[in-house]
């Protein structure tokens, strides 16, 4: 039974992962590969990297077992290994690779699978025809791959939060491509899922290892072919929709953190604190509340998507079913509210209102020259929209309490 293997994969490659990610940890502590808390970083301790060996090592060992060893297997798991291997290379160097290095590395390691057929053919899009996509299906599919790399590793920023957001994605797909009858890739998204969340139990906050760029490209990697081969390749007409949707976080995590960069005139591979878990970390979010609340908007959306795949709102020839289609737009609602109550609620109006207190404090203390009300406003306007400031939560109480040294 497909369902049987895929579930059967998901326990062996947690549990591989579970058991290989300690060892991991003292292997990259005797090599010295420490992460050391910098400024931009939440964790306040050296922590070990690498833990994206241990992940490699359950996806391989239960890929041998669970997916036949056919071609696109084989470019798949030599796709990973080498993605992990550039990645442990980045992690374990002093300052790490050069972007342009790692760069290559990424399109030498997506070039693999793609070489081995697991690239996208045709794009199917609702009320349009299939396009073929001809010979242009091997440079996008490796630019896709690519991207769907990097974003994972913009999203790897906090205790726990890419392993978990990974998780529901594989997971997500794993029922998705099931469905589809696409059974090599639904196991391989589960045993996906099951690497991630055995690696999560020891990265969860206090994270014990990071998985690093050998864990993260290695997930990005992983999704995408999954991706490519569960649902680009189907005759589905939202397939293009459900890896957007499932994705959604981790990408708008790196549209909003690369058009920032833009906009400030920075190459698009510095390092800064405008990614989505620094700004609600800025605001005074622990990092277990801040990656729970992304887990749940995660789920929002990935709740869109099997909706989208198995509430029958509309017939083959596209009528719709006023009833369904009603639930369809309840999840994205759902969705859209998650989005909306995320982005702007918490990071933008909290943020607001404890940074006006805190000035209005500083400026009675005498701490800071004095200030309008419209010269408060525009300040915080300011802060909000270069992401220069600080803020932690005191002790014991959780309240919200902003720090005036800037990045």
């Amino acid at each position: 039974m497909d369902e049987l293997d895929a579930l059967w994969a998901f326990l062996v490659a947690a549990v591989i992962a579970f058991a290989a990610t300690p060892l991991t940890a003292r292997f990259a502590t005797r090599l010295g590969v420490l992460h050391h808390p910098r400024e931009r970083d939440l964790h306040d301790r050296p922590v070990p990297g690498l833990g994206g060996l241990a992940i490699l090592a359950a996806v391989a060992a239960s890929a041998l077992i669970f997916l036949p060893g056919n071609q696109e297997t084989r470019g798949i798991v030599g796709g990973a290994m080498a993605i992990a291997l550039v990645g442990a290379l980045d992690d374990a160097r002093q300052g790490g690779l050069h972007p342009l290095v790692k760069l290559i590395g990424q399109f030498a390691a997506a070039a693999i699978p793609v070489w081995c057929d697991v690239r996208v053919e045709n794009m199917t899009l609702p009320f349009v025809d299939p396009i073929d996509l001809g010979a242009w299906g091997y440079p996008l599919t490796l630019v896709g791959i690519v991207a769907v790399m990097n974003v994972v590793n913009f999203t790897d920023g906090a205790d726990g939060l890419a392993a978990g957001v990974c998780t529901i994605a594989a997971a997500t797909f794993a029922v998705i491509a099931l469905s589809l009858d696409r059974v090599d890739a639904g196991v391989l998204a589960a045993l996906t899922a099951g690497a991630a969340i055995g690696f999560l139990w020891h990265n969860f906050h206090p994270a014990s290892i990071f998985m690093g760029d050998a864990g993260s490209n290695l997930l990005g990697l992983l999704l995408a072919c999954v991706a490519i081969q569960g649902v680009l390749k189907t005759a589905a007409v939202v397939a293009l929709f459900f890896p957007l949707l499932i994705l959604a976080v981790p990408a708008l995590d790196a549209t909003f953190v690369i058009a920032k960069r833009i906009k400030y005139g920075r190459p698009v591979y510095s390092a800064d604190r405008w990614h989505f878990h620094h700004r609600f970390a800025n605001i005074g979010f622990s990092q277990r509340r801040t990656v729970l609340y992304l887990y749940g908007w995660t789920l929002s959306l990935a709740a869109l998507a099997l909706a989208m795949r198995f509430v029958p709102y509309s017939d083959d020839d596209g009528t719709l079913h006023v009833g369904w289609t009603l639930v369809i737009v309840g999840f994205a609602l759902i969705a859209v509210a998650a989005s909306v109550y995320l982005v702007i609620v918490l990071e933008i109006l909290k943020f607001k209102r404890f940074r006006e207190r805190e000035l209005r404090r500083q400026v009675e203390t005498g701490e800071i020259a004095a200030l309008s009300a419209s010269e408060i406003d525009t300040e915080i306007e300011r802060e909000v929209e270069t992401g220069e400031f600080k803020a932690v939560p005191p002790p014991e109480t959780g309240e919200f309490e902003a720090v005036t040294q800037r990045d």
